[in-house]
């Protein structure tokens, strides 16, 4: 069994099929769980208690660090670029859970999709109010406290609030900033911010949002940006040094090398098994995934890549039965002590939203060592100031 992808999608997997084993290629010998990076990225968790080790995790599966590079689906091999060169993998059955890759990120801007990424940018805020400090001119140091966050999806949203919570608390250290005015402004083509969720969370969040002085500009796209401005298709101009993007997602570039059958999106089409065709199957965000309790395929979140692990594991092992998910509910945080959650129909907005979500995380993290420690990490942040210190350098790579 050759599970190709250690993200969630594939880990689960792994996971769940315990003591019949997988082999998981990955770049990486961790699974991020994504929904704690914005906390990773602001000070509140421990960048390192957000990912989960996959020898860990999946403790009857062997971890092959490296990439997949081809597929060849007659012969039913794969190969595998690791540091020690290339390998020749022979599987039986193949589960393609690559996931997906960001859009191209313009010109100047900062991406938000890894753990690198994500501390990348938290020192790239902190480096700014440094920078703002010591400017003797007005304008550039308004420049250095305005920041723009392409795409207000959980991503972006999430954020964009809890990097505005570190930067609002790092201001006792900065007197000569405190009276500077800091721009902070959500920009996204949809005509409004988190289209995912039930239209009044949604106007929820945005009144929160704009009640802290963020700019929300919908029904727009980023036009052009340099490492100085972005320009927005509604012909706003912004002076800016930290321009984020967050919009959207491209399946991985290397299934169009693999000879499956594609969607117009890029996508893996798979049937309602997650069969893509004999003993080839696929799942997460790299697959179009039918769900028979849904009108539409399932969308790209962490919550419906756990269940199409589910019954992909239940399949491989010998219970083939057609993949159906009624959603339970949608969760986002705000920033400190404010969210929003739809469970179950109940409606939750404030500190109960703020509270459902960071438990519903907690419960999907794997691992109760993880739990745990996200878990002090949490009841520190609660006790203590939040540390306002750069992180050590991450390596930024592509695809990492």
């Amino acid at each position: 069994m050759l599970v190709a992808g250690g993200g969630f999608a594939g880990a689960y997997v792994a996971r769940l099929l315990g003591e019949r084993g997988a082999t998981i290629v990955s770049p990486d010998n961790f699974m991020l769980f994504t929904p704690l990076l914005p906390e990773a990225a602001s000070g509140t968790l421990e960048p390192r208690h957000t990912v989960v080790p996959l020898r860990a995790m999946c403790p009857d599966a062997d971890l092959l660090l490296g990439s997949l590079t081809a597929v060849d689906l007659e012969a039913r091999t794969a190969t595998v670029e690791t540091d020690a060169g290339q390998q020749l993998v022979h599987w039986d059955e193949l589960v393609l859970a690559l996931g997906a890759v960001p859009r191209a990120v313009p010109a100047g801007a900062l991406s938000f999709k890894s753990l690198s990424e994500a501390i990348h940018l938290r020192n790239h805020v902190l480096r700014e109010l440094e920078a703002a400090d010591a400017e003797l001119d007005d304008t550039a140091r308004r420049e250095r406290l305005t920041f723009v966050f392409v795409g207000a999806g959980y991503a972006g949203v999430e954020a964009l609030a809890e990097l505005s919570d570190l930067t609002d608390d790092a201001l006792r250290f900065y007197p000569r900033l405190r009276e500077v005015p800091r721009r902070w402004v959500l920009v996204d083509a949809a005509p409004k911010i988190l289209p995912e969720i039930p239209s009044r969370l949604g106007e929820y969040a945005a009144r929160e949002l704009e009640a802290r002085g963020v700019e929300i500009h919908v029904g727009t796209t980023l036009a052009s940006s340099t490492d100085r401005e972005a320009v927005l298709g509604d012909g706003t101009h912004i002076a800016t040094r930290t321009l984020v993007w967050t919009a959207g997602v491209l399946p991985h570039p290397l299934l169009r090398e693999l000879g499956v059958p594609l969607d117009e999106r890029g996508r893996v089409v798979v049937d309602e098994l997650l069969r893509v065709r004999d003993h080839v199957w696929a799942l997460g965000d790299c697959a179009r995934v039918p769900n028979r309790k849904a009108d539409h395929p399932d969308p790209p979140t962490c919550q419906h890549a756990l269940r199409q692990a589910r019954r992909l594991a239940k399949n491989l092992s010998g219970d083939p039965q057609p993949y159906g998910y009624r959603m339970l509910g949608q969760v986002a945080t705000l920033g400190r002590y404010k969210g929003i959650a739809d469970v179950l129909g109940l409606r939750l907005r404030g500190f109960p939203g703020w509270f459902v979500t960071r438990s519903y995380h907690l419960y999907q993290l794997p691992l109760t060592s993880r739990k745990l420690r996200v878990v002090v990490d949490w009841t520190v942040a609660l006790l203590f100031k939040r540390d306002v210190v750069e992180l050590g350098t991450f390596p930024l790579s592509e695809g990492h």
